[in-house]
């Protein structure tokens, strides 16, 4: 059913239709009526992308994520939505999958679709950023969070990953951990570069010298994890302890010391990154950094609604939120206030 099947059942004109759904002033009231009941009746409905494009109306906004089968970007996706729906938005949901390539395709959809603005956690491959230039030039606001670009002029919402990663290395140092090996990302990446410096400061004040054996990198999922640990445990001097920038590797690592009866908190200790929600089901549970991703997602969406909307001249380019270290079995040795 189109607007213009519409016009021939009323004996009028698309045009006529059309004005009488957006209930334009210059149509009568009994015209509405007739319109309304019969769009009703045969139950159609509007085209919004159509309609956007046609009168540069933007009502809808675009979300991509690396991936939606992580408690993080799906809760942040659910704050973004929230707020989005609270102002009278919609919104389209795209997933990179990780590669560079899906995450144009999305973009040029997006900004096919007259979308009023894109919001952005970047792919593990991501290294060039010219796929977002497109979408700045043709005036569709960026608002990038959690995996950001370093240098750009768009918004960024952020937690403060090198102190989260610092307390959650410190807690394992008060727990009489000593030999604390690390599950990184790749440095190319803002928030895993940044834990990792801040699982090296935490090293560093506690006069812990940083061991390059017991850092891995690029070590962000369940199998590669127990991977990881498995050649760790075989040093000639293993590590006591890990702190992962990923709740996956953690939980990779901690799948292979339970399948050899390796005590935890007792003989090792772990912390993860993210309070995926399996972290709490586990027995012991397993430590890790929250990471406020309900509230990024809503952080999101008002900073977009303040700058770009309302046109608040307060200069809004980075937001950085607080994680929480979530203490749990894993890695808790002692008393907390020992």
């Amino acid at each position: 059913m189109t607007l213009k099947d519409l016009a021939i059942e009323l004996k009028t004109s698309p045009s006529t239709v059309s004005r009488s759904l957006q209930d334009h002033g210059g149509i009568s009231p009994e015209m509405k009526k007739k319109v309304r009941e019969l769009a009703a009746k045969r139950e159609y409905r509007v085209n919004s992308f159509a309609s956007n494009l046609r009168t540069g109306t933007r009502s809808t906004i675009g979300v991509i994520v690396p991936m939606i089968n992580r408690d993080f970007f799906s809760n942040v996706i659910a704050g973004i939505e929230k707020k989005a729906f609270e102002k009278k938005f919609n919104a389209i949901i795209c997933q990179s999958h990780n590669k560079i390539e899906n995450e144009i395709k999305h973009i040029n959809t997006l900004i096919e679709s007259n979308v009023a603005a894109i919001f952005v956690s970047l792919s593990l491959n991501t290294t060039d950023f010219s796929h977002f230039e497109r979408a700045s030039k043709q005036g569709i606001p960026l608002i990038f969070f959690d995996r950001v670009p370093e240098k750009t002029e768009a918004v960024k919402i952020v937690i403060d990953d090198e102190h989260g990663a610092y307390k959650a290395t410190e807690h394992l140092i008060k727990m009489g951990y000593q030999r604390i090996a690390h599950f990184a990302g790749s440095d190319h990446i803002n928030i895993y570069k940044e834990r990792k410096k801040g699982y090296m400061r935490a090293l560093s004040e506690h006069g812990i010298k940083t061991d390059g054996s017991l850092i891995v990198n690029n070590t962000l999922e369940m199998e590669t994890g127990k991977q990881a640990i498995e050649k760790l445990l075989s040093l000639p001097q293993p590590p006591d302890a890990l702190f992962a920038a990923s709740d996956y590797s953690a939980l990779g690592a901690y799948t292979y010391l339970r399948d050899h009866n390796i005590s935890m908190p007792a003989d090792f200790g772990i912390v993860g990154f993210g309070n995926e929600k399996v972290t709490g089901l586990l027995s012991p549970g397993l430590s890790s950094v929250d990471q406020y991703s309900i509230g990024i997602g809503i952080c999101a969406f008002e900073a977009f609604y303040d700058k770009y909307v309302i046109k608040d001249k307060k200069p809004t380019k980075k937001i950085q939120l607080e994680p929480t270290l979530i203490v749990r079995g894993s890695s808790l040795r002692k008393k907390q206030d020992e």
